[in-house]
């Protein structure tokens, strides 16, 4: 099989981030060599597959110990699995499912070598489609900008068909992990801090890429909900680290996303790589099964992280890889991902007793249950097709989504600044663009690109030149992202034969001359400066949130020209912004936008998009303020915003408050809002009470913004927050125009889990806040009897 990895844990790492197809030619000739075998002499009866669970134990009567063993296993297609072992192992029926074969001629051959084993149990094949397959759209923290469940669901409904036509069933997707925690460089992945933003999104985004047909229709794929659970808080924001948690917060912030994504019908849960107050997740029996199976009713199947079961050892649970085994087994890890754990312990540990029948039966049917839900029983080849019918070119552009990517990119970014006009700018202006990252294909497509090739991305040059009319643009690297040695050496170590963070080996001087001396000659400055995607990625946590020195320096070398200075922001956290805040004249926080995310930008840049994103995360002013959110618990001795800070609740060394809040977002147009008015001063217990504002565009373009509700809980039998988002309206404006935004408030929107972890709805005051942001807001009160 020819696959070329730089390292043992590059098969891991480059799931996330393949930009070259997987040579499997070599396999399938092994495979079809190796797997003329005899035809099968049993299998699934087909007159009873519309019903599933008859279908399914009639298939689990005739398997052997070792095909059900089998069945656990997800393979990692990479240079552990060789061909001619794998299709020895195809035959035998000791495999489940496969990740990382990524087309329909790679699957074909797999598939074809399941058909020959004893019982034709078909195969999945998975993959990481998290924002994107061969288009790829904004990070997560992009699409919650967006506060737009539309433009959310178009991006998952694409990506599942493409993934479909490729040949794959199932994506290890949405990540719902909430964060508060911008040094985790899962940050990027997610969906932001507040559980009923990613509540919201992580449901669309279930049905979108499952879609509504049972079994799962050919163009949609299976989601598996990650990273389960709580994998957002890990201490101090440090990748696989610990999470202690009281129980009152996990199931009030930080559960609602998952359980919100399996409601939805997800499919499958991918059990995360932390501990939960001393107990691994893989091996955590009050997650796995009093919670995710008893509490919240789910039938589907769990699949454990890369390596996670072996990696019970390294936690200090297990002694052994059989304990590992024996742990995660009985817990309900149902599927072990990319180790020989469960094939290699199970079968002595079956024999003595220390596993039980029905343990190893319940993990066998649930996957089974998986294959029957993606239609594999009725078809294997339902989403690989016909050979005669495969792409000539995987990578063509016909295959491609262009301008659902650009109108996805379009509402992706936040405008942070914008001081005396400086943006929208002019087509015929004189622009110096500078910045590592204004002309970078590879970091446009962001921290998990799936199957998307870089060179097919738009960059802000690109974008640039393209728009412009009559104007002239000149570019200038300007800085390297940094120049610091260790942090290019860590980023490109999986990478060291094709390295993803290149030097220009100029003298950091000499780079910023030359952009200074393009500045000089332009009407203004357009520096696109930030993170390289590999910052903001799996195990990229970091201790600081500043720009690098050397893009820095750059900065201030631009401010000193006196040209106006406009900050185009590529990152997958929030950062220190305050120097740029200060000096930028304007800010444009665009994450990584993906495949057309050259052409979106200009689309701001210029204005024939008016920007209506919202932060989906707070921005802290320093590293020294985390964790810092919105919704954070109510203080005895709170700090107030111009008074005294002594004896409060406060950083004395620099303003206290987020730099830019939650929800937070400008336009180049402007927005009003009326005053609350409630419904009805008393709510009865099983009631409702409509909360109305007015908003209205009193600038002189059309634009749109979201309207954000919140309610405070002014007295309850536990400390509550000091507000909390419970719904939201994206309103469109044309200039002068208003409209009046109503929402209805029933018992729920004031529910919470109290000490005895009941979900109740405690009489007394509530605080109405409606905003455009969640710090400047309008309010009204009304009580629950």
């Amino acid at each position: 099989m020819s696959i070329k990895l730089s390292k043992s844990l590059a098969a891991h790492a480059r799931r996330s981030r393949p930009r070259r197809a997987m040579a499997l030619s070599a396999l399938a000739l092994a495979c079809t060599a190796a797997l003329l075998a005899p035809p099968a002499w049993s299998q699934a009866n087909m007159a009873l597959l519309g019903d599933k669970t008859a279908f399914i134990d009639d298939l689990m009567r005739q398997m052997t110990m070792d095909e059900k063993i089998g069945q656990l296993r997800l393979v990692s297609i990479g240079p552990d699995m060789p061909a001619k072992k794998l299709a020895e192992e195809f035959a035998a029926g000791r495999v489940g499912g496969t990740f990382n074969s990524v087309t329909r001629k790679d699957n074909r051959p797999l598939q074809d070598g399941a058909m020959r084993s004893r019982l034709k149990i078909p195969m999945f094949f998975a993959y990481d489609v998290i924002h994107g397959h061969r288009t790829t759209f904004p990070i997560g923290l992009g699409l919650a900008s967006s506060w737009d469940l539309d433009v959310v669901a178009t991006a998952m409904r694409v990506s599942a068909q493409e993934a479909a036509a490729d040949g794959i069933d199932m994506t290890f997707a949405p990540m719902v992990d909430i964060s508060r925690d911008p040094r985790w460089g899962r940050t990027s992945e997610g969906f932001g801090e507040d559980p009923h933003l990613v509540s919201r999104i992580a449901e669309v985004s279930v049905r979108a890429l499952q879609g509504e047909s049972k079994p799962i229709a050919a163009d949609r794929v299976m989601a598996s909900v990650k990273h389960f659970a709580l994998y957002g808080a890990v201490e101090g924001g440090r990748d696989y680290n610990v999470v202690n948690m009281d129980p009152q917060r996990m199931y009030n912030d930080y559960l609602p996303p998952y359980r919100a994504a399996i409601d939805a019908g997800a499919g499958a849960v991918m059990v995360a790589l932390n501990s939960i107050n001393g107990a691994p997740a893989t091996s955590n029996t009050w997650l796995l099964q009093d919670l995710l199976r008893k509490e919240w009713g789910f039938k589907g199947l769990t699949v454990s992280d890369h390596g996670a079961i072996t990696e019970l050892v390294n936690h200090g649970v297990a002694q052994n890889e059989s304990e590992a085994a024996r742990l995660s087994m009985k817990a309900g890890t149902d599927m072990s991902m990319a180790d020989q754990v469960y094939i290699s312990q199970l079968p002595a540990l079956l024999k003595s007793g220390k596993v039980s029948q029905q343990e190893l039966d319940n993990a066998v049917r649930e996957i089974l249950g998986a294959k029957y839900d993606l239609g594999l029983f009725k078809d294997p080849y339902v989403r690989i097709g016909r050979a005669a019918d495969d792409p000539a070119d995987v990578n063509a552009e016909s295959r491609l989504h262009r301008s659902d990517a650009r109108a996805v990119a379009q509402q992706s970014m936040v405008l942070l600044e914008n001081r005396n006009g400086a943006l929208p700018l002019k087509k015929n202006a004189r622009i110096a663009l500078v910045g590592p990252l204004a002309d970078s294909h590879l970091d446009m497509l962001g921290s998990w690109s799936g199957a998307g090739v870089d060179k097919q991305t738009v960059t802000v040059r690109q974008g640039l030149e393209q728009a412009l009319q009559g104007g002239k643009l000149s570019y200038a690297r300007g800085a390297n992202i940094t120049e610091d040695k260790h942090i290019v050496d860590y980023l490109n170590f999986l990478n060291w034969d094709d390295p993803e963070v290149v030097q220009d080996k100029r003298s950091p001087q000499a780079m910023i001359d030359e952009a200074v001396k393009a500045a000089r000659n332009a009407d203004v400055v357009v520096a696109v400066v930030g993170e390289s995607r590999g910052m903001s990625h799996e195990s990229s946590s970091r201790t600081q949130l500043t720009l690098p020195e050397s893009q820095q320096a750059l900065l201030k070398a631009l401010k000193a020209t006196g040209k106006p200075l406009v900050l185009v922001l590529m990152n997958g956290r929030p950062l220190d912004l305050n120097w740029a805040r200060e000096n930028a004249s304007a800010i444009l926080e665009t994450w990584y936008t993906g495949t057309e995310g050259g052409h979106a930008i200009a689309d701001i840049l210029f204005g024939d998009v008016n920007p209506s994103g919202k932060l989906p995360i707070t921005f802290p002013r320093s590293v020294g303020q985390i964790p810092t959110y919105y919704n954070h618990a109510r203080l005895g001795r709170p700090f107030t915003e111009g008074k005294p800070g002594n004896y409060t609740s406060q950083y004395f060394e620099e303003p206290n408050g987020p730099l830019y809040p939650f929800g937070y977002g400008l336009s180049y147009t402007e927005f009003s809002l009326s005053g609350v008015t409630v419904s009805q001063p008393v709510m009865q217990a099983d009631g409702r009470v409509d909360a109305t504002v007015t908003v209205k565009n009193t600038g002189r373009r059309a634009g749109a913004t979201v309207v954000q509700l919140y309610i405070r809980d002014q007295a309850a039998s536990v400390v509550r927050p000091v507000k909390e988002l419970k719904d939201f309206r994206k309103v469109m404006l044309q200039p002068g125009e208003q409209k009046e935004v109503r929402f209805t408030i029933d018992r729920k929107a004031l529910s919470f889990y109290n000490a005895k972890l009941e979900y109740v709805a405690e009489p007394g005051e509530f605080q109405v806040q409606v905003g455009l942001d969640s710090k400047d807001v309008k309010t009204a009160s009304f009580t629950l009897e």
